[in-house]
């Protein structure tokens, strides 16, 4: 699987969904992206429970796991394409020096 830019994810879903989504609205896409974050909280559940005692994720759970979070990433994406905001220029606030360093507590 060959890595992909940000840029480039964004821009896929651009062209896929674009039109869909920017009639939908924010506000519509924004309760979208709510509903996936709980997929991805259950799938970290089931992928977790081993370290309260349960058993290891199976193989299907793990899967799960990395659908939930291809999925929020591609509604994080489309929410910055419905609002004009390039997600390579927003990560600078992390990756460009004199940006954000350390840990929240």
């Amino acid at each position: 699987m060959p890595d992909t830019t940000i840029r480039a994810f964004q821009n896929l879903i651009r062209e896929r969904y674009f039109a869909t989504d920017n009639a939908r609205g924010t506000h519509a896409t924004f309760l979208l992206l709510t509903e996936e974050f709980g997929e991805l909280a259950t799938a970290l559940y089931n992928n977790n429970k081993q370290a309260h005692g349960g058993s290891p994720p199976t193989d299907a759970e793990r899967a799960n796991l990395v659908e939930e979070f291809a999925d929020v990433l591609a509604w994080i994406a489309t929410l910055a394409n419905i609002n004009g905001v390039d997600l390579t220029e927003a990560i600078g606030k992390y990756t460009e020096n004199g940006g954000v360093e350390g840990v929240k507590e």
